[in-house]
């Protein structure tokens, strides 16, 4: 990437970290530091803490944490650089590319070109003889106008092998960019180039400041897979944008209609519910739930009333939670899917069962109610034991009493009575919640489903004195010049785990750089690091904080308990599953 430190450090001095938090955070004084509810997992109190005098977050409560830029990166979902050219034009900033830099921008911009060009080839081909089947499956069969195919620039892909990769080849594209940008696939017979989308209708992917960013396109006959959609591209990442979203942004800020399809969303559009997206051949994912959250206040689920159209939903209220989205589904009779739903019965109507959306609560009560057949006793036990534990989930007691009175009279008996089921249901979660607490403090602590380091179960002596030296180090990047100056530097070959050796390799560098700053040193761990592994340097650095020796002494005996610990053999694979039957058949 090459951005000059003092740029970065520029960027981060006129972006207060408390400042930006706050346009997505209420933060509250608690003592020298600011507090809040974190906006990257769902909680009622608040762990999210900004240290402002160091510029540094951290989350007690899911472990996310870093600088302003490591902050921007995961409420923005961007990579390094995308977090700070948006800092810098927060601040009227100018980054200066590097080379490799306006290589990747060259990809972006010639892959952003070919999707142009494609756009008008497909819309053309669609309003063509040669597009009269994807024509009249639009306009006969869907029901649309060409001012709705001109507003949404649908196309067709003819069913040919080399239309479209002609065309951009007669434009100066190279095979390989075509491939990167998944308009073209390589025969691995002939390794000759074969347009990607053939005989389908399609349907253009716009980002929100109006780019043709990707296609999806439908088939016209029998042919698998029904829909085809990009794949990720220098320009595109389906699980960042949304369907749609370049027109929903300016009308979505009360509530958003979350669809499963294209055709659902275009149906939308044209009843006049503009506030309408859909994900992208994909499961609602974390990145398109911070997205929606930015966007808008509520979010309604219209997915299909299938049996993974429910499965989706239970996910989408999962993470739209976890984000503190308010969400409600709607109920939809006598129709599958939105755009049929309106055919059948309006716009109005259709208006009407929007504002009448279901509460997950009553989404989830209604499901329990459909499953059971209540003229059966043991059906009815069975559903009255699913809604006790419904409820049950529920945290407010005030919630809990309300549900219990809407629910009770369905199967005739008292509010009290369930009441003590409910209450006997929540003690013993927070019991079995008590004991997994406690077996997962024991086996974090020795790294047992560690996906960001992995390494750490193999040894944990030598990876905790490990943890502590990056601690030390972060806190002090001092500390690295000292042991130079002392004819005993440091080196990343030294640390046990391989996350370990790529912080201490990326800390080594930054230093080089005389950077000596602790705020400055963590700020550029996002140019060496994934997301996940900036956060796990954060936790090192706040738990290092808590304690009162952080002497350059402490890295010394952590070196030495290092090097001995290192000598030891490693855990393999059958001794760590052998020690967990151990500790199960201990109690432990």
């Amino acid at each position: 990437m090459a951005i000059e430190q003092a740029v970065i450090e520029e960027i981060k001095f006129r972006n207060n970290i408390e400042d930006v938090i706050s346009q997505y955070v209420t933060l509250k004084r608690a003592g020298s530091n600011m507090v809040g509810l974190c906006p990257f997992h769902s909680e009622k109190s608040p762990s999210f803490t900004v240290f402002n005098g160091e510029g540094n977050f951290y989350c007690f409560g899911c472990g996310a944490g870093g600088d302003v830029i490591t902050f921007v990166r995961k409420a923005e979902n961007l990579d390094y650089r995308g977090a700070l050219e948006f800092l810098a034009k927060r601040v009227g900033i100018t980054i200066s590319e590097s080379s490799q830099d306006k290589k990747e921008s060259m990809r972006r911009e010639r892959t952003l070109e070919m999707n142009k060009i494609a756009a008008r080839f497909f819309h053309e081909k669609l309003m063509s003889d040669e597009g009269r089947e994807g024509y009249e499956y639009l306009t006969k069969k869907r029901g649309l106008s060409n001012s709705h195919i001109r507003h949404f620039g649908l196309g067709f892909a003819p069913n040919s092998f080399g239309a479209l990769t002609e065309l951009l080849r007669s434009k100066g594209y190279k095979d390989h960019e075509m491939a990167s940008a998944f308009l073209c696939g390589v025969s691995q017979k002939t390794g000759r180039p074969y347009d990607y989308f053939r005989n389908r209708v399609i349907f253009p992917i716009l980002s929100t400041s109006g780019d043709v960013i990707a296609f999806g396109g439908r088939v016209m006959d029998d042919s698998k897979p029904k829909y085809l959609n990009s794949s990720d591209t220098p320009a595109f990442k389906k699980s960042r944008n949304l369907f749609a979203m370049n027109f929903a942004k300016n009308y979505c800020s009360e509530q958003i209609i979350l669809c499963e399809g294209y055709m659902d969303v275009i149906a939308l559009h044209c009843a006049g519910f503009m506030n309408s997206v859909a994900t992208l051949g994909t499961a609602i994912t974390p990145e398109h739930a911070r997205m929606l959250k930015r966007y808008t206040k509520k979010v309604i689920i219209s997915y299909d009333s299938d049996e993974a159209g429910q499965n989706a939903a239970d996910k989408a209220f999962k993470l739209l939670g976890e984000v503190g989205v308010e969400t409600k589904i709607l109920r939809m009779s006598g129709a599958k899917d939105p755009d049929e739903y309106i055919k059948k019965f309006g716009s109005e109507s259709f208006r009407k069962i929007v504002e009448d959306s279901e509460t997950e609560f009553d989404y989830k009560f209604g499901k329990i109610m459909r499953k059971y057949n209540f003229s059966v006793t043991a059906d009815k036990v069975k559903a009255l034991d699913e809604c006790e534990k419904l409820i049950a989930q529920t945290s407010s007691a005030a919630e809990r009493e309300i549900y219990l009175y809407q629910v009770a009279p369905k199967f005739g008996i008292a509010p009290d009575a369930m009441k003590r089921d409910v209450e006997r249901i929540i003690s013993q979660r927070r019991k079995n919640a008590a004991k997994d607490e406690t077996r997962k403090i024991m086996t974090s602590s020795e790294g047992y489903g560690d996906r960001v380091n992995p390494d750490f179960v193999k040894n944990p002596k030598a990876a905790t004195a490990e943890n502590a030296i990056i601690g030390l180090l972060l806190m002090h990047p001092e500390y690295v010049r000292e042991l130079e100056n002392k004819g005993d530097p440091i080196t990343a070959d030294e640390m046990f785990t391989s996350l370990g050796k790529k912080i201490v390799g990326a800390i080594l560098e930054i230093v080089d750089k005389d950077v000596t700053d602790s705020s400055a040193l963590q700020g550029a761990l996002g140019e060496y690091l994934e997301l996940e592994e900036v956060e796990r340097a954060a936790k090192l650095r706040v738990s290092r904080r808590a304690l009162t020796n952080n002497t350059i002494s402490v890295v010394y005996e952590c070196r030495k308990t290092l090097g001995e610990s290192k000598d030891r053999a490693e855990l393999g694979i059958d001794d760590i599953i052998q020690k967990k039957r151990e500790q199960a058949k201990n109690g432990k």
